[in-house]
Parts: C-alpha cells; structure tokens; sequence
C-alpha cells in the first residue's frame, strides 16, 4: 500500500484554513497513492478546548466534514483525518474524538478514540465520550487498524502503573489487522520522541505489524507539536522519520521501502527548536508581527531575544535596555552587544527620573521605614510600564524573559518582569538556559561572553546576586526537578541527599507562590511538568508536603 503522511500544522479553530491545508495536500499527492493521513483533530487543530462547547462550532464541523466527502470524488486516495463527531447519544458528551475515512464521495469507516487522556494539560473526558467499540476496516486489500493518539499508548511492558484497562492496539491486532495506523496530537517534551518511537517499535514487535503514526506540528498557546511523524515495517524497521518542527508531507510505499536508523532529537536541539516554532506560532496565529524585550544584561533576557530573532527575523525584534540606579554600565554594554550580533533595533530608555518620581510620591507613605522590595519592585514595574507602553503605541507583543527557576519560587515581580503576552523560557530551568546560550553560540559568538560568565542579579539593589536569596541553581534546579516534575515529598526529596533546610525553604517558596504564576503570561511546555493547566494547584490553601 503507498501511503501519504501529511504532517502539517493546522490553526485551532481555523476549519476553513485547515480543509483547505487537506485539499492541497491531497491535490500534491502521488496519482498512485491509495491513502492520505492527517492527525488527530486536524479539521480544528488541537486542542479546540471549549469551542467543542459551542453549537455553532459544531455545525461548521459538519459542514466542513460534507465537503470532505465531496471533495474525496475528486481524488483516488482514501482520505484519513482527525475531527470530533457527534454521538447522537443522549447520555454523555455528545462528541466523539474521531478518525475518518472518506473515499469516492463517502465517509466509508469511522473509528472513534477509546483513550481519554485527562492528566497533565490533557482534558479530553471534558469534552468527548469514549469509543464503544474497537473495529478493523478492509480497504485496498488491507485490513486497516486505526488508532488515536492515547490509545496507543497503554502498552503494560512500559509502565509500572497502567491508566487504562482497555488496550486498542491489542485489540486490533486481534481482530485482524495488517496495518496499524495512529493519528496523533502528541505535544512535545523532552525526549518524548524517544519514548513514542520506542512504544511503537514495542507494538511492532509484540504483533509483527507495521506501524503508521502520523503527528501534528505546530504550536498552540503553551503546546508544541514536534511531528516527528514515523513508519515501521512489521520486522520494527524504521521506513520513515519525518524531521521535526516542520511540515512535511511524503508518500511510503510499504511493500518497497528500504529502513534506515533510528535518530532521536538532541535535547537541547529539540528545546532550541521547540522554542523558536513556539514564538513563530503564537505570534502567527494570534495576529502579530513584531515582539519586544526588555534587556537586562542577564542570560535569560539574552536566551529570549536570541530565540525571537531565530523565529522573526532580526527586522521584527525590539530590544530594550532600561538602565536603573543600580544598572552596571557593563550590563548596558553587554545589551548593545548582543543587539549589535543578533542585528535587531536596539533602545535606550533610562528609569532613572521615573524611579525618583515614584519615591517622591511615596515619600510620606514610606516614611520611616527601610528601603526594601517595595523600592526594588518599583523599578521592575516602571520597567513593565514602559514595555508595555511600547506594545500599545506599536502593537508589539512584550516577552516576558523569565525562566522556570525564577518563577518557581517567586523570584520574579507580578506587573514588572513577568509583565507580557508570552513567557518563552517560564518552563527552562536556570541550568538549561545555560545550555540554550551555548547551542546559540555554537558557530558564532551571539550571546557575548560576559553575559554568560558574570553572576545572576536582578540589579535591583547594590550588589545584588541571585545567590543571595536562593541556593546555587544546579542545587535549586535539582530540587525543583524532584519536587514539581517528580511530586516527590520534603522528607523524600531529603532522602536523596539534600540539605533538609534549604529543601524546605525552597518548597516554601513554591508553594507560597502560586498566586504569582497564576498571573503569569502564557508560557511554552518543554518538560514533563509545567506552570499552567498542567499542573493545577489552589492558591487559598494549607497543606503539608513534608512527608
């Protein structure tokens, strides 16, 4: 069977856009092609969230699934897409997560997913009823078992505790089937791609049945879509691997195509990547053109600008530097620089007399009272003004330079630094963003030395480091990394080997906090755990973590 894998990046929401990414790539086709694939949800892009909610949404999904079918006279191929259904049940959701075959001017096979995902930033039970039954479909001499995403996941030699009871894969293995296809809206975390290629090579091998996944790409608010889209023979050879972060559309002839081995992404090439396709979507698809940042002379704000410029272009960066009354002359320097490498607009606005303004008008409310954050925060917050100001006058869209570490523990001011329309590195720990800085000076000095060397300060006061109020960050990251990614206690975190005082000053700091990230700008997943609809925590609460 020659099978086309069209791995493409729809617009959530968008069905017009996206029926007319379908027909173009049907269009291109090999003449000899038997069956088109899309992923899962294609027609609205994933996830659609509560627009499933809607009535009207619903009925311009329809709409769009007759065309389809009209529009599949035109072609030979079958087409395969991803779309919600109505169940026409009157119990439950009322919609299916549903993959779709449509050949000659008819909807000839659909099979609904079985698998709800409802944990980390899934919430699929919200919106779509379960499969009630799992079937092959015989089409062009295959028996075809179709699959989505989630279900082909709950394979029991992977994982030491199983989500579901139900197994698709197995079940279509046993009724039958001589292809196994997966349509997917898998979003990217670090080395996932490893993780799904090794669970299919799994089903491979277990049922001696070659294995189709075809992957979204693209990103949507904080998710990104890697593609990664991959083909195994029924011996677990590899056939194709789609590059990932980019559309690609190629045509597998299953009887003839020769494997190869198997590349997985390199983690700082694939968070570097990530990120770049994460602010390049966000600002396609939400209307803008031109982004600002606020320059600080610090790692974090030159990581951010060096990721806006990859995704937009040198002509659509601002950066900003604001220098302060505790501004080192070096850190302006340094902002120059790196505005001067990257080749984008460079600005110097001084907070100096703002600053005094504001003390002057707080003067009789301070008095007698010692100099402190309140003060500090003041000059984050101008800062926050004047780019925001920007955004206004220009329609540019602030980004917010603030890493997972800062925003972890609070190390961070709610209307000044976390002021934006996107967080970009709110889920890259401090020691990662190292790591980012030396990928992008991988050929070039970009980011210039002393910005990566000199000790992090948010310059808010005399000579003030990050240490000064938190452990060392290989320490800090490490903690942080046991406590919200794995969910381990204080007392086993301790176990490890870390000191039992700053464990629970940092869990403290954590969990006092949240009402800050719950104020955060949107910010782009690329661990197993993220602030955001990931990981949903009540803020008005008490609770121990210590055992």
């Amino acid at each position: 069977m020659k099978i086309e894998l069209a791995q493409l990046n729809p617009i959530i929401g968008d069905i017009d856009g996206n029926l007319e990414k379908l027909k173009k790539a049907a269009h291109k086709a090999d003449a000899a092609t038997d069956l088109i694939i899309f992923p899962e949800l294609f027609l609205t892009g994933y996830p659609p969230r509560d627009l499933l909610l809607k009535s009207w949404f619903i009925k311009k999904i329809n709409s769009a699934l007759t065309e389809i079918k009209a529009f599949s006279r035109t072609i030979e191929a079958g087409i395969l897409v991803g779309a919600p259904t109505e169940t026409e049940k009157k119990m439950g959701r009322g919609l299916y997560n549903s993959a779709l075959l449509f050949y000659q001017g008819e909807m000839i096979f659909k099979q609904h997913k079985t698998l709800l995902p409802t944990y980390d930033v899934f919430d699929e039970a919200r919106y779509f009823d379960s499969a009630s039954e799992i079937k092959t479909f015989l089409f062009k001499g295959e028996q075809l078992g179709i699959s989505i995403c989630e279900d082909m996941w709950n394979l029991k030699e992977l994982w030491q505790r199983q989500r579901y009871e139900a197994d698709p894969i197995a079940e279509l293995a046993k009724q039958g089937a001589t292809i196994l296809i997966n349509i997917s809206a898998s979003p990217f975390v670090i080395n996932k791609d490893q993780t799904r290629y090794q669970i299919i090579k799994n089903h491979v091998q277990k049922y001696k049945i070659p294995f189709v996944m075809v992957n979204q790409i693209g990103s949507n608010d904080e998710l990104i879509f890697d593609g990664s889209s991959l083909v195994l023979n029924k011996q677990g050879e590899l056939l194709t691997q789609f590059d990932s972060f980019k559309e690609v559309t190629k045509t597998i002839n299953l009887a003839k195509a020769e494997s190869f081995n198997y590349h997985p992404l390199a983690e700082i090439e694939g968070v570097y990547n990530a990120l770049v396709l994460g602010i390049k979507d966000y600002l396609y698809k939400c209307g803008f053109k031109k982004v600002v940042i606020g320059l600080s002379g610090g790692i974090d704000s030159a990581v951010t600008c060096s990721l806006a410029r990859a995704a937009l272009g040198s002509e659509n960066v601002i950066a900003v530097t604001m220098p302060g009354p505790y501004s080192s002359r070096g850190s302006v320097e340094d902002s120059r620089a790196l505005s001067y490498n990257l080749g984008i607009t460079f600005k110097e606005i001084s907070i100096l007399e703002p600053f005094q303004a504001y003390l002057s008008a707080l003067d009789e409310e301070f008095a007698d009272t010692d100099s402190g954050v309140a003060e500090e925060n003041i000059q984050a917050r101008i800062r926050g003004n004047i780019l925001m100001a920007l955004s206004n006058k220009f329609s540019y869209l602030v980004l917010s330079p603030g890493n997972k570490s800062e925003l972890s523990v609070g190390y961070c001011t709610l209307y000044g630094d976390m002021s934006g329309g996107l967080s970009v590195i709110s889920d890259v720990p401090k020691t990662l963003v190292y790591q980012l800085a030396k990928y992008i000076n991988r050929d070039q000095e970009i980011i210039p030395a002393a910005i990566i060397t000199k000790a992090p300060s948010a310059e808010l006061r005399p000579d003030q480091k990050d240490e000064d109020s938190l452990p060392p960050y290989d320490i800090l990251d490490k903690i942080l990394y046991h406590y919200i990614d794995q969910g381990l206690s204080q007392l086993e975190i301790c176990q490890i080997g870390f000191d039992e005082e700053i464990v629970a000053r940092v869990i403290g700091l954590v969990d006092r906090n949240e009402y800050k990230r719950r104020q955060a700008a949107p910010g782009l997943k690329v661990t197993s755990k993220a602030f955001g609809t990931g990981r949903r925590m009540p803020i008005a609460a008490r609770y121990n973590s210590h055992h």
